[in-house]
Order: structure tokens, then sequence, then C-alpha cells
């Protein structure tokens, strides 16, 4: 509970921040933080089947 407060604060603040500049810098900033996230997420999934980990949804051993 205590992490959705403390989630729905920092959307807050991030919102009450882009309110404030143009809309053309908002969204240039929202495409690079998915950018970024996209990037992120694709690096993780590559870096777990470089591993050789067991995969653990499988019940592999």
């Amino acid at each position: 509970m205590l992490f959705l407060v403390a989630a729905l604060l920092v959307m807050g603040v991030a919102l009450g921040a882009v309110a404030h500049v143009p809309v053309p810098v908002g969204l240039a900033a929202g495409l690079a933080i998915a950018g970024w996230l996209a990037l992120f997420a694709a690096r993780e999934r590559l870096s777990g089947r470089r591993t050789g980990r067991p995969d653990h949804h499988r019940g592999g051993l």
C-alpha cells in the first residue's frame, strides 16, 4: 500500500512538472523515456538468453 502511495505521489509530481512546459517538449521527453525503457527491456531480455540461466517459470532445474 505504501508503494502505491509513493508511486501516485511521484506520478503527480511528474505530471505537475510536465504541465508547465510546452507540448512539444513534453512529447519529446515522453518519447525519450519510452525509448530508454524499450532499450532497457530489450537488453534485459537478451541478457537472460546469453547467460544460460535455467527457466524458473517452466519448473526447470
